[in-house]
């Protein structure tokens, strides 16, 4: 049977649908997994907190937590992971919301199905639970409205306020919220860095306060804190104590791999970018936030989370540029021609690899792998 009698027919946004739903459940329960075997880093870093030397990074979460508990009785874990559970199921709600009523092509679900996109948390169990679901949630809430033309004066201002306090809540949100600048350009047409700036100092100011008087994010008492509240990591977040910079000399051979990936992303945007208008000013405007955040691949070793964070945002930001349709299947239909089979490509290629959060920067372990070879390796090891 020839392809272009078949391919026609392949509703992209059921498909879309379904491949939202599979990574929502499959983040959520692994969350749920690590939270309950008191994860060094899953459940710990929601955990870093003010009570164990004074003000840190990140550790308005965990004096929160500490309080909810204090106030419920409840266990750590579950309050931890309810938050979790309302900012994960928040953003993938948002995420379809925002794209329901819109026409995506294959070209747009490749980018879902990247080893950096959607298919990466399938791919790597290491970024769920992750504090960056709080800014996806942010950016995704923020996308919709402007796509929906309800980002009101008012609005705006409650972003910024809650941006203020996502920085404390992890300082990573201060190198993505150009993103929120790029959307805004999206929708205007037009520059108005005036109102760019709101969004920078709401970052910036909370970053100054921790660099300025942040101290350890473990003062000695961490754990035992922890220990008298329930909750015993036995790694993670309170045991680092690993020069971050030397470490990534130290593995530079593994390191390089993570530009083997860096490429293959940059050709898959420029690709995806081909086919927007003004993609000039945009393909500049993304550049110049990825070297925004360079600072996070100098300091700090998860380079897969990095790129993984940036490629969720891209994501969310391409469907402002969707067009829209009348109904919540509407979708492009595919055409069997040299952009297709580039395509298809990309999307086979993406399925075979995979980013690890740190380290591995490249290997062919990806999710083709891990449906079709892992379990059969398991199998001979059982």
């Amino acid at each position: 049977m020839r392809l272009d009698k078949v391919v026609p027919y392949f509703n992209i946004k059921i498909f879309i649908y379904f491949l939202i739903a599979v990574t929502a459940v499959y983040t959520l329960a692994f969350t749920y997994y690590y939270n309950f075997k008191d994860d060094g880093y899953i459940l710990a870093d929601w955990l870093i907190n003010y009570q164990d030397g004074g003000f840190k990074r990140r550790g308005l979460s965990g004096s929160f937590f500490f309080l909810l508990q204090d106030l419920t009785g409840l266990s750590l874990n579950y309050l931890v992971y309810a938050v979790q559970f309302l900012i994960i199921s928040g953003f993938f709600w948002l995420y379809t919301k925002l794209i329901r009523y819109k026409i995506t092509d294959l070209l747009y679900l490749s980018l879902l199905l990247s080893a950096l996109g959607f298919v990466g948390l399938l791919n790597t169990v290491t970024y769920v639970g992750k504090k960056e679901f709080i800014v996806f949630l942010l950016f995704t809430w923020f996308v919709y409205l402007l796509d929906r033309n309800k980002l009101t004066k008012n609005r705006e201002y409650v972003f910024c306020i809650a941006l203020f306090i996502t920085t404390f809540l992890h300082e990573v949100v201060l190198f993505y919220v150009p993103y929120f600048a790029i959307a805004l350009y999206l929708k205007t047409g037009r520059f108005k860095f005036k109102r760019y700036i709101k969004y920078f100092v709401a970052v910036g100011i909370p970053t100054v306060f921790i660099l300025l008087l942040g101290k350890n994010v473990n003062e000695g008492m961490s754990l035992q804190i922890l220990a008298e509240r329930g909750v015993h990591p036995t790694y993670g977040i309170f045991y680092w104590n690993i020069n971050e910079r030397e470490y990534i000399r130290q593995h530079s051979s593994e390191y390089v791999l993570y530009l083997l990936s860096l490429a293959i992303s940059i050709f898959h945007i420029g690709y995806y970018l081909k086919f927007l208008k003004d993609r000039k000013i945009l393909s500049i405007l993304l550049i110049g936030t990825f070297l925004f955040s360079l600072p996070l691949f100098y300091l700090a070793i998860d380079w897969g989370r990095w790129m993984y964070i940036h490629m969720m945002l891209m994501i969310i930001l391409f469907a402002l540029l969707l067009r829209n349709g009348q109904s919540v299947c509407a979708f492009e239909k595919i055409r069997v021609n040299t952009k297709f089979y580039i395509t298809l490509f990309i999307i086979i290629f993406s399925l075979l690899y995979r980013v690890e959060m740190s380290g591995k920067g490249f290997t062919f372990e990806g999710i083709l792998y891990r449906i079709f070879i892992a379990p059969v390796e398991l199998l001979n090891k059982m």
